[in-house]
């Protein structure tokens, strides 16, 4: 399967959806823990941030793989790798798609940092100190599981199928839960990367680039063994429906 990569007006759409759905991703989350560390009322425990902040990113992505599904919705680098390395897209567009994303998510968290400053560190993740290592295994784990679970549900020519988006959500939303607390649960190299330049701290970005990007490279090698190689319609679910197919 091939579709339109060269077609100007089709890659700009699915550039537009890509910058759409990531920037959104990092607004609400670096908006949502601004204001809950501004106008929550309360000071809240690490766990009842990481559940209220999981919640949020679920509900966005839950939402925007819905409306955008049919013409991009990857919202994350990893996913995007993992869809080069089966072989659905190129790897100049990869670094188009990838890059993209990490704009889209520096705007978001900056434009949450013009309304709030940097209240909550606009939901930045880390590490517990002295685990940076740990950390980018945890990392691993979860992103493989959220790859393993796109690339076998990404069955059609839209990513969001009928449950699609909610078993995105589900997944966000319990092991952000879970995993949020002890290194932040990014399980996605833009989502950490905007709040970590809005706040102008760096340091620890590399983990959740490493641990997202070995859980991707591993998730794809088990599917292929779990599937075999990607058929037609799985790898148009990673390009989105050309125009000429709406």
């Amino acid at each position: 399967f091939n579709a339109e990569w060269k077609d100007p007006q089709h890659r700009m759409r699915r550039l537009i959806a890509e910058f759409i759905g990531m920037s959104g991703l990092t607004f609400v989350l670096s908006s949502g823990a601004a204001i809950l560390a501004l106008d929550g009322g309360a000071a809240l425990q690490p766990w009842q941030t990481a559940f209220i902040l999981s919640v949020i990113s679920a509900l966005w992505l839950v939402v925007a793989v819905y409306f955008l599904g049919d013409i991009s919705a990857h919202f994350n680098p990893a996913l995007t790798v993992a869809f080069a390395l089966r072989g659905d897209m190129g790897w100049v567009m990869t670094g188009v798609y990838v890059m993209t994303q990490l704009i889209a998510a520096a705007a978001g968290s900056f434009a949450a940092r013009a309304f709030f400053g940097i209240a909550g560190n606009l939901a930045a993740v880390s590490p517990q100190p002295g685990l940076d290592w740990q950390a980018v295994g945890f990392e691993a784990i979860l992103t493989f599981g959220l790859v393993l679970m796109l690339l076998s549900m990404a069955n059609g020519p839209k990513l969001n199928g009928p449950f699609v988006p909610l078993a995105i959500g589900a997944y966000i939303m319990a092991l952000g839960t879970m995993g949020g607390p002890y290194e932040g649960a990014a399980m996605n190299p833009a989502r950490a990367f905007g709040p970590d330049l809005a706040r102008g701290n760096l340091s620890t970005w590399w983990i959740y680039i490493v641990g997202p990007l070995a859980g991707a490279v591993i998730a794809v090698g088990v599917a292929r063994i779990l599937r075999g190689p990607a058929k037609a319609q799985e790898a148009q679910a990673a390009m989105g429906t050309p125009m000429t197919e709406n």
